[in-house]
């Protein structure tokens, strides 16, 4: 009598409970999700199954004709978030929202769904990690008070979608996606098999209903985002919060968006009575003095499309080790290490090498474009000579090993800024193109050429004094 071969369905199968991969054999790691011990078996195989064409949902009509007017974005009242969306809020759009904890994530969505609520719009608050008695205090706080806000603390995913049954709402908010989890899915909140099915019924609502939903995301501790990376393509925006916990300026970054571009950055100030968006955010960068102080620079960053004046800062002082201290703050170390090097060589400062040099910005601003070198290589020539650059000066240019003043982006973008701020004077590169009116601007090609706006007596005097120092 022949043996009975095993069909599809005798076979056992095993999935991970973690990110719900499915295999015919048992292993102890995951090859998806590379977790150990998750791979369980849960029954018989999956049969093997094809598709037959079925009936279409909407006929396809030539792209000159489909009605464009649907994707129309709406305003959610904070401009600052307007202007990296691209315009405000696509109906049917899910825009995924990720910082490190603390940063402001969730009081900036509370501010945002009270001001894109009205009577025609409801919104939906939904609140996984707080109750709702907490996020009540950061609205009385805050200021998010509104009739058409409503608010929910729930943790099922069956019980958020019954809430959208019920209040029918045209923005929901959910903070955040890693904690919701649905009981028809194996594994704990947060586990890529669970986000996956969360953010994924969420679309599938969002699309249905032509409802803006934004959702909280977590980061991990390099900075990424959190769960599978099939839920940043799943979505149609994803925007980076950026900031220093210990500093008022906040950043939004677009990284993905299918409504528009993603060079754009909102700039946002929290404060004790909530966030709120700066047009004008340069002043948070910036010293005023009345007169000016040896060892700062001024430069023009550019963040995405918006150009902002920052001031770089640097202090040498006599070092007390045998191996002197170089300490930074808000800018790359290497950069600074670079500057030292070319000043030392090519600009001929030997005071640099034997002192301790802390350089820092201002306001909590981080400059990590090439085009903040020349500022940074003045502010510590002029902390080196303790000679004061000009007032009303700006330093834009990228500094090469040769000593080269290099051409950067945006040039004329840039001395437009500064000059709306009230400078006057601005070292550029050869060849910067259309200058503003009433600035003076001067082209400089080497280093050498950027130190003469220093006094020379002050510069030659340096290295004496530092020997009669010795």
């Amino acid at each position: 009598m022949a043996a009975r071969t095993k069909t599809a369905k005798d076979r056992p199968s095993y999935r991970c409970t973690e990110c719900g991969w499915t295999t015919a054999k048992w292993l102890g790691r995951c090859p998806e999700c590379q977790a150990w011990g998750t791979v369980e078996e849960f029954g018989g195989a999956p049969a093997v199954r094809t598709t037959a064409a079925g009936r279409v949902s909407t006929a396809a009509l030539p792209i000159g004709q489909v009605d464009s007017r649907q994707a129309t974005a709406r305003s959610t009242g904070v401009g600052e978030l307007d202007r990296v969306l691209g315009g405000g809020l696509v109906p049917g759009a899910v825009v995924l929202l990720a910082g490190e904890p603390g940063v402001g994530k969730s009081t900036l969505l509370l501010d945002v769904a009270a001001k894109a609520a009205s009577e025609d719009h409801r919104t939906l608050y939904v609140t996984a990690e707080e109750s709702a008695s907490q996020v009540r205090l950061r609205a009385d706080r805050i200021r998010a008070i509104d009739d058409h806000l409503y608010l929910a603390a729930e943790t099922d995913l069956s019980a958020v979608l019954g809430h959208l049954d019920a209040v029918k709402p045209s923005l929901l908010v959910l903070d955040s996606v890693q904690t919701v989890a649905s009981p028809e899915i194996d594994g704990a909140p947060g586990g890529m098999a669970q986000v996956r099915e969360v953010a994924g019924a969420l679309i599938r609502a969002s699309k249905e209903r032509g409802m803006s939903t934004l959702l909280v995301g977590h980061v991990t501790k390099d900075g990424a985002i959190a769960g599978p990376r099939l839920l940043e393509h799943l979505v149609d925006v994803v925007l980076s919060f950026e900031g220093d916990r210990h500093a008022r300026l906040r950043l939004v970054r677009g990284v993905k968006n299918r409504y528009g571009a993603t060079d754009e950055v909102g700039c946002f100030e929290l404060h004790d009575e909530g966030i709120t968006g700066l047009a004008d955010p340069s002043g948070l960068f910036l010293t005023r003095r009345d007169e000016p102080v040896p060892g700062t620079c001024l430069t023009v960053t550019l963040e995405g499309k918006r150009p902002l004046v920052a001031e770089v800062q640097a202090l040498t002082v006599d070092s007390q080790i045998p191996s002197p201290r170089r300490t930074t703050s808000g800018l790359e170390t290497s950069r600074v290490s670079m500057m030292l090097a070319v000043l030392e060589q090519r600009g001929r400062i030997s005071s640099l090498g034997k002192r301790d040099i802390y350089s820092a910005t201002v306001g909590g601003v981080k400059l990590s474009e090439p085009a903040a070198d020349l500022a940074v290589a003045l502010a510590l020539a002029s902390a080196a000579s303790d000679t004061p650059l000009p007032k009303n000066l700006v330093a834009i240019g990228e500094v090469g090993l040769a000593g080269e003043v290099r051409r950067v982006t945006g040039v004329q973008r840039r001395l437009a800024e500064a000059h709306r701020l009230g400078f006057t004077h601005a070292l550029v590169p050869t060849d910067p193109g259309k200058v503003p009116t009433g600035m003076k601007v001067t082209e400089v090609a080497t280093m050498g050429d950027a130190l003469s706006v220093l006094p020379r007596r002050s510069r030659a005097q340096a290295p004496q004094e530092e020997s009669a120092r010795r």
